[in-house]
């Protein structure tokens, strides 16, 4: 089934936590994967809107509505926001959230020469948890990283964080001394190993576009 006029709500990148007014902790992510299936999916006639982290963007097609965010609240809000105000049939979570932040973030810059700064982090609400939760019947896409795991704890994880999350679909992926590799699961059938992430975008798609019938929108 096609996947044109199929509003698509993708995030991508990192996101940053406030230590201080000029300080962040953030992550190396580069937001290629959301780029990617942004271009891809457009160029399929899907209305998408990208959510995309503090990562250099060129020449992205002028038809994808982008938002930009920096910080993991912004990114919390606009996606709030979005799922509220707009329906979307498929959301993407590709962003590389971060997972804590300190307990304490200082208003103004601390001054430089301490000898010793200890952060006490603490975890962050897990944004893709939320998402079910203000549509129910979204058919949901996230990704699972877990560097230098086998096949095995790789699927786990990704099937422990499907049951949690309510993903209708799932990436689990991970570089490790044979490269990146990345799989598509579902609940019932794992494929792959896609080597690179062009191969896993344009197989993403065609499961996407398989799935259709079965997809939240196909009951709106």
């Amino acid at each position: 089934m096609s996947l044109k006029n199929k509003r698509i709500l993708i995030t991508a990148g990192p996101t940053w936590v406030s230590i201080d007014s000029v300080r962040v902790i953030s992550n190396i992510a580069t937001g290629e994967t959301g780029i990617l299936l942004a271009e891809k999916l457009q160029n399929f006639g899907a209305r998408v809107t990208l959510l995309l982290g503090p990562v250099e963007t060129c020449c992205l097609n002028k038809k994808i509505r982008l938002i930009h965010f920096r910080f993991f609240d912004e990114l919390r809000r606009i996606i709030a926001k979005e799922l509220t105000s707009k329906k979307y049939d498929i959301v993407i979570q590709t962003a590389a959230v971060s997972d804590y932040r300190p307990q304490i973030s200082f208003k103004q810059k601390v001054k430089s020469g301490i000898k010793q700064w200890r952060l006490n982090l603490v975890p962050t609400p897990k944004i893709i948890d939320l998402i079910k939760k203000v549509d129910r019947i979204i058919y949901l896409v996230g990704f699972k990283f877990e560097p230098e795991a086998s096949r095995k704890i790789l699927i786990d994880k990704t099937r422990s964080l499907m049951n949690r999350t309510k993903l209708d679909l799932a990436v689990a992926n991970t570089i490790g001394k044979n490269g990146y590799q990345a799989y598509i699961v579902s609940q019932n059938r794992i494929q792959g190993p896609m080597r690179n992430k062009k191969d896993l975008v344009q197989k993403l798609i065609k499961v996407l576009s398989f799935n259709c019938p079965e997809c939240s929108f196909a009951k709106k």
